[in-house]
């Protein structure tokens, strides 16, 4: 199957939609699949190899310039050649965005490129579709999110095949749209998705609550859950350790993903006593947006005298993160987001570590998923609930036959339902029918 494959860079942030975009398309190349995986705005950090086109297609600054400038002028089309070299924009990942990637500040832009081909972006819009048009006739084409259906229309009518649409997370950021914003844009991805023939939702819980507000039958979808490459994971669970134990969390310093919640959690364990020694390791992407954030919870920690206990790792590459998770006795995301996918959930599960998350969000999906004979890959807390997380870790560490069989748990969960491969057999399905 010829396949174009249509996603968004993130500049200089790992983002876990872009990693499961690339490991998606690697995984269908290596099944033999002829995948184009096309970036727009910006290029893709990963932690593995990059499979996607050079070229970066709808470059980020152009796109800006065009939204903030529409009229044609001698000065903006002179600004708009330099914001279209490809060195420029590939030199974008070397800089920290910050908060430009803030959906209150690109309101506008968001509406205008929903909008395709008749919004200001339509240039850059005609450019790709001629590229596509001249280089690649694909059975079909998948766009990574809703995010992006103002490209639906013009494909369609362009290259006259199947365009499939992915339901990945979307809804954060159109929450944090203003209010007048947000009602418009979910208006033009309700009429963009009569272009989209079959949408793949990245976790059940996922496609019933994004659905609806497409007003979209729920026959047109299809949960495709998500899946890691696992070549370089241990092939069995290491046993369990013992004390000192060491608490771990992966994933962007951000509110968000919860860490005031983990570090007041961490809090109660120090001070009840029962772990002596006992630390956290905290790693992810660290943007100077969330710096006031993170300074926070470090003054937290700082206060409550346990801020030595406390391992501020940052942004880690892949020999990095996985020598991390390998660290690790118990894994703990308390998100405060109802997080769609939790993909740092396999990567602790592919190390052999249980994990304790919140109950919301795709979690109960993932836990109920690792179940074999009752036993689970790790444990629900209440969500936004210290306490509660602090007695579920505490549980674990107390216990070590359970933590190692929970870690055998969603070890085998992982590399028999969340393996890239798995994720990328069930793609084809719903392509193929």
């Amino acid at each position: 199957m010829k396949i174009v494959y249509i996603a968004t860079g993130a500049a200089n942030m790992y983002c876990g939609s872009c990693m499961r975009d690339n490991t998606l398309a690697a995984a269908l190349q290596t099944a033999g699949h002829e995948v184009t995986l096309l970036p727009l705005y910006t290029p893709m950090r990963l932690d593995e190899e990059n499979v996607g086109e050079q070229r970066i297609f709808m470059g980020g600054i152009a796109a800006y310039l065009l939204q903030k400038y529409p009229n044609r002028s001698p000065w903006r089309d002179w600004l708009l050649k330099i914001a279209g070299s490809q060195a420029l924009v590939r030199l974008l990942p070397r800089f920290d965005m910050g908060s430009n990637v803030d959906p209150a500040q690109n309101g506008d832009l968001t509406l205008s490129m929903l909008r395709g081909e008749t919004g200001n972006q339509r240039d850059l819009l005609e450019e790709m579709l001629t590229w596509l048009a001249a280089e690649h006739r694909p059975d079909v084409v998948y766009i990574t999110n809703t995010l992006l259906s103002g490209l639906a229309p013009a494909i369609k009518r362009r290259l006259h095949l199947p365009v499939f649409c992915g339901l990945h997370g979307e809804d954060i950021f159109l929450d944090g749209l203003p209010p007048a914003h947000r009602t418009q844009a979910l208006a033009l991805i309700r009429e963009n998705c009569a272009s989209i023939d079959h949408f793949l939702a990245i976790s059940q819980y996922y496609l019933d609550t994004f659905l609806p507000l497409l007003n979209v039958s729920p026959a047109r979808a299809t949960v495709v859950a998500p899946g890691i490459h696992l070549h370089d994971y241990p092939l069995t669970p290491p046993r369990a350790g013992q004390a000192p134990f060491t608490i771990g969390y992966l994933a962007r310093l951000a509110p968000e993903k919860g860490l005031h919640i983990l570090a007041d959690a961490f809090i109660r364990l120090v001070r009840g006593g029962e772990f002596p020694g006992l630390r956290l390791r905290v790693a992810g992407y660290y943007s100077r947006a969330y710096r006031p954030y993170v300074e926070g919870v470090q003054t937290r920690l700082r206060q409550a005298g346990v801020r030595e206990q406390v391992e501020l790792v940052g942004t880690v590459d892949r020999a990095q993160k996985l020598d991390f998770l390998r660290s690790l006795d118990v894994f703990a995301l308390p998100t405060v987001y109802r997080d769609p996918k939790g993909l740092p959930t396999f990567e602790a599960w592919a190390s052999g570590v249980p994990v304790v998350l919140p109950d919301h969000g795709a979690f109960p999906e993932w836990i109920a998923a690792s179940e074999r004979d009752t036993i689970r890959g790790g444990l629900l807390h209440t969500p936004e609930d210290p306490a509660d997380l602090a007695e579920k870790i505490a549980h674990l560490l107390r216990h070590p036959d359970q933590r190692r069989v929970m870690a055998e748990a969603g070890h085998r969960a992982v590399r028999e339902y969340f393996s890239s491969e798995q994720m990328a057999k069930r793609t084809v399905l719903v392509y193929g029918r």
